[in-house]
């Protein structure tokens, strides 16, 4: 069975999270063996605009994953606007981007440094007590791995 893109691309903004779940991993399993969703990044890139915190998680989640197949150097041009996620209002998605922020690193070695800057930059203080360590934790794990690339 191949997967319609852009039926399932749509799926990712549907109001039942299920569906809008179910697609994302539909999207991230094709991403990781081909580069059909690629064609997407200006919309992913789009996605981190939205008011809705699932679809920004969404959106940094699948642009992450393709930065793999990024021969235009899309990612390049977005990373400032992607970087600002590691202090989203919402420490949930916040702490989704920090997490990602390994996988960009391996395949955009050009950016390492602009991650890095940005991770060690973060003000974390606009969580509160109970997420700063957990936030705090997540850039520091970021770090190490982007370390060892």
């Amino acid at each position: 069975m191949s997967l319609n893109i852009a039926k399932t691309f749509e799926s990712l903004f549907d109001k039942n999270n299920n569906v809008a779940y179910k697609a994302l991993h539909e999207l991230l399993k094709e991403s990781e063996e081909t580069d059909c969703v690629y064609p997407y990044m200006d919309r992913l890139s789009d996605m981190l605009d939205n008011d809705n915190s699932y679809i920004r998680t969404r959106g940094l989640t699948l642009l992450a994953y393709n930065a793999k197949w990024d021969k235009d150097y899309k990612f390049d041009e977005i990373i400032d606007k992607y970087l600002k996620h590691i202090t989203d209002v919402k420490p949930i998605t916040a702490r989704q981007c920090i997490k990602l922020l390994p996988l960009v690193a391996k395949y955009k070695p050009e950016l390492k440094n602009d991650i890095l800057s940005a991770l060690h930059k973060a003000n974390i203080c606009v969580y509160g007590d109970n997420m700063q360590p957990l936030v705090y934790k997540d850039i520091q794990k970021a770090l190490n791995e982007i370390d060892k690339l």
